[in-house]
């Protein structure tokens, strides 16, 4: 059975607004990631370099510096990965709402 949750757009002008709205949606809510090492390892290094090749293609020409500069990094194995940034994101936006399993 798959649950929809439904949400106005017209309560939604910012990512704040997108946030609040989901919550009141959904409620108290955790997210189970399993296997979780799969993931950190598929959205690793090279598929952040992979993410940051597009944003760098799309970006505005005054962004494109700290892109490329992110890119490089990604490029070298180092810096914060895709997995880092969801994480980051859920746990920022629900504190303590994701279980890495």
């Amino acid at each position: 059975m798959t649950t929809t949750y439904v949400l106005d757009g017209s309560q939604i002008t910012t990512l704040e607004d997108f946030w609040r709205v989901v919550a009141e949606r959904i409620g108290d809510y955790v997210i189970e990631w399993r296997d979780h090492g799969a993931s950190r390892r598929h959205l690793g290094h090279p598929e952040t370099a992979r993410q940051l090749d597009i944003r760098l293609a799309r970006c505005h020409p005054t962004n494109r510096p700290s892109v490329s500069a992110e890119l490089a990094e990604a490029r070298a194995g180092r810096g914060p990965t895709v997995f880092d940034w969801l994480v980051e994101i859920i746990e920022g936006e629900h504190p303590g709402g994701l279980r890495l399993r």
